[in-house]
């Protein structure tokens, strides 16, 4: 078997470290690894297989002489935008976690099971779609291939592990002081307390009154489903739960389909379980659906409101599918269609 030198951007980070296990939990052919985070993680290890494996540097690392195949990089815009092209003008494939990139037209944003047919050899920069937009086209895409989707509405109840270690930290402290009956510290990542709270906010505002996330849904998954033409409205909320994105999805179809229909779809649909069965109050949990790889639709119903438009209720681990495992997923797609070659 072929085996593939792999270098992890961002390691220490949340999406990082998913990255590492993925890897090993996936068994991808990995000949050897490093690890690259800033300079204040340069002290920590992090194990793969039986393997302690030093974090090293990443401003003073020689990509030259890596003899890399590919980059995985989680580790922010700014970092992205600095590196990624060095890594890309040394033959390096990168699967890029960051914005940085995903709306550029030479750049392919794939989700592995919507949009594989996206990949080539001529582009070294691949980007992977935002958390929240990955679990929906996953969902949808199948519905959309069978009765067009014209209109998405979809409002996101975001776990606080897509803003990074230091808002799970902050869900943590501030959970216990208010279960102690303490006040609430300050926290670092979020403007107002995140425990026992909801905040419909994620990142800044823009001039049309949505945020940079709820814009991202829009213009991404316009991109990943190729069709400019579908309307859609995205409102995304920041919530006390530490893991797993939850969404609250209505979309309108050209052509008209049934609540049975769109599970009959979805069951034979890549990467999609449906767990839908209102009478045994079975549906998708956050709880249940952390470290899956799945994503998980439930509540399929028709809109009262609209003869063509259906309802339903989608959940996903942010961490793994919305963010680690489908860069792993893009990685193996890579080595399937051989254009990753060590």
């Amino acid at each position: 078997m072929k085996e593939y030198s792999i270098i992890v951007v961002g390691a220490t980070g949340a999406v990082g470290q998913e990255m590492v296990r993925l890897l090993e939990l996936r068994n991808f052919p990995v000949k050897d690894l490093h690890l690259l985070a800033s300079e204040r993680s340069v002290e920590r290890v992090i194990k793969y297989k039986d393997v302690s494996i030093p974090v090293e540097d990443l401003q003073n690392f020689n990509i030259s002489n890596s003899l890399a195949d590919l980059a995985l990089f989680s580790a922010g815009a700014m970092i992205s935008q600095e590196y990624a092209p060095k890594f890309v003008r040394e033959g390096i494939y990168v699967i890029d976690n960051s914005s940085s990139w995903r709306m550029d037209p030479q750049v392919p944003l794939v989700v592995s099971e919507v949009n594989p047919h996206t990949l080539h050899s001529g582009s070294h920069l691949i980007a992977n779609p935002n958390c929240s937009t990955i679990q929906m086209v996953v969902v949808l895409k199948p519905l959309h291939r069978s009765a067009k989707i014209k209109r998405i509405i979809v409002s996101t109840y975001q776990s606080v592990s897509g803003a990074g270690m230091k808002a799970m930290e902050d869900l943590r402290i501030q959970s216990e002081a208010y279960l102690l009956g303490r006040p609430i510290p300050e926290g670092k990542k979020f403007l107002y307390p995140i425990a026992f709270n909801c905040i419909p906010q994620i990142d800044i505002f823009l001039d049309n009154a949505y945020t940079k996330e709820e814009m991202k849904m829009v213009n991404e998954t316009k991109k990943i489903l190729e069709d400019e033409t579908i309307r859609i409205s995205a409102t995304c909320i920041r919530v006390p739960v530490f893991r797993c994105h939850s969404e609250s999805v209505y979309i309108e179809t050209e052509k008209k389909l049934t609540p049975g229909d769109a599970r009959e779809i979805l069951s034979k649909a890549p990467g999609v379980e449906v767990l839908d069965d209102p009478v045994k109050q079975k549906y998708p949990l956050p709880r249940d659906a952390e470290e899956k790889y799945a994503t998980y639709v439930g509540r399929i119903r028709q809109d009262l409101s609209s003869d063509n438009g259906l309802c339903m209720w989608i959940v996903s681990d942010n961490l793994w599918k919305g963010a680690a495992l489908n860069a792993v997923q893009i990685a193996e797609l890579l080595v399937e269609k051989r254009i990753l070659t060590p």
